[in-house]
């Protein structure tokens, strides 16, 4: 019996699935789902395009180099959503616990299931539902914690499934590339293939303190997740239906530039919050108090993304609608919802490999540092009167 039994599912190429699923010409063909621009990246594409080398964040133009038959569909968050939602539902329904990780993947926490059906007998049985109810293809591993289970499912893909058994996972994952372990990115990989690491195996034997050294905290984290090690728990979900801030200002305010300086750097700290629970947006409202304390409000639908530049020209142009000059401001205030989960991708089919670079590093800072450590300069005037 395992003392813990984590299930990770994970929905093959997902937004490619969705897409030939709504359209069954697609079905089979190198498909590329981002943006039409010259400057769009690829959000995701379908095994047949994979072939070719095309992969996720890449220039559009270039996969269209290295594919050039393949379709681009520039994607559609609000089918993606529901879509996530109705096999969300499907799993909630049967787990005893579970977490919705992102748009596209899930765990589920079956320890102590043993002794009733098994857990790997229960785990392909609702594979098999989602199979049949959503029409989308997923890959799942059991294991004995989150990060082999992750990898499992990652291994198993496409369309697969795979048991770690209790008291193998070190030996399971020993072979697999350093890049196989989450959260070790290319620059992570390269520098440790440049220390003669290649594989997980190798990356295990190497004392903790010398990785520390040259990778600081995060490197004592490396060895452990070498070495399988994971006791990080299954969270409930909980769907949150909005985001919001708002500022009242010690004193009244008609200064233009300021005001528009406060929403920027709102909508910065809003965009941040979004991207640390890997949500986006695909409603924004601005709220305005006048200093006599009348209200007014207005909101705009808009695709689904968490980019802080497109978000900012949005919450701008409200603001130009809603302010009537000549009046002072008491209170700015903006909220995001119609929230929907997914990786921290920016404006998936429109911003550019820079942009996602750009605010991927920003985003860094603010994690180590604390999220006010980044805003506009002149957001941090003092107020004018």
């Amino acid at each position: 019996m395992f003392d813990r039994a984590i299930l990770h599912l994970d929905l093959d190429a997902f937004f490619a699935s969705v897409e030939s699923l709504r359209n069954p010409s697609l079905k089979g063909k190198p498909l590329i789902v981002g943006g039409y621009s010259g400057r769009g990246v690829v959000a995701s594409c379908s095994y047949e395009a994979r072939r070719f080398g095309v992969r996720s964040a890449m220039p559009v133009r270039t996969a269209l180099r290295l594919c050039p038959d393949a379709i681009v569909v520039r994607g559609d968050m609000e089918a993606y959503g529901r879509y996530s939602k109705m096999v969300g539902e499907i799993i909630a329904e049967r787990a005893p616990l579970f977490e919705k990780a992102s748009i596209d993947e899930f765990y589920a926490d079956l320890s102590g299931m043993d002794r009733y059906f098994g857990c790997w007998r229960w785990a392909v049985e609702l594979r098999q539902r989602i199979l049949r109810e959503s029409g989308l293809p997923i890959s799942m591993a059991l294991a004995v914690n989150k990060l082999v289970a992750k990898i499992g499912a990652g291994e198993a893909k496409p369309n697969g499934e795979q048991l770690v058994a209790a008291g193998t996972e070190r030996e399971y994952i020993a072979p697999l590339p350093v890049n196989k372990l989450p959260a070790v990115g290319e620059a992570t990989a390269r520098k440790l293939n440049l220390m003669g690491v290649r594989t997980i195996e190798t990356l295990r034997r190497i004392p903790p303190r010398l990785l520390e050294r040259e990778f600081g905290r995060q490197g004592v984290l490396l060895w452990k997740r070498a070495n399988a090690e994971d006791d990080s728990p299954v969270v409930p979900y909980h769907d949150q239906k909005s985001v919001s801030t708002e500022r009242t200002f010690p004193q009244d305010t008609a200064d233009m530039g300021w005001l528009r300086d406060q929403l920027t750097s709102m909508i910065m700290e809003l965009g941040y919050e979004l991207r640390q629970r890997q949500q986006r947006t695909s409603c924004i409202t601005l709220k305005l108090r006048y200093a006599d304390f009348n209200t007014f409000t207005r909101q705009r639908a808009i695709p689904y993304t968490a980019s802080d530049q497109f978000l900012m020209g949005v919450a701008h142009e409200l603001f130009a609608q809603l302010y009537e000059r000549r009046q002072r401001i008491r209170l700015l205030g903006v909220r995001f919802s119609g929230l929907v989960h997914g990786r921290p991708q920016l404006n998936l089919f429109e911003d550019t490999p820079e942009d996602t670079r750009l605010l991927d590093a920003l985003d860094k800072i603010r994690t180590r540092f604390g999220s006010g450590v980044i805003t506009r300069a002149s957001a941090m005037k003092t107020k004018a009167v």
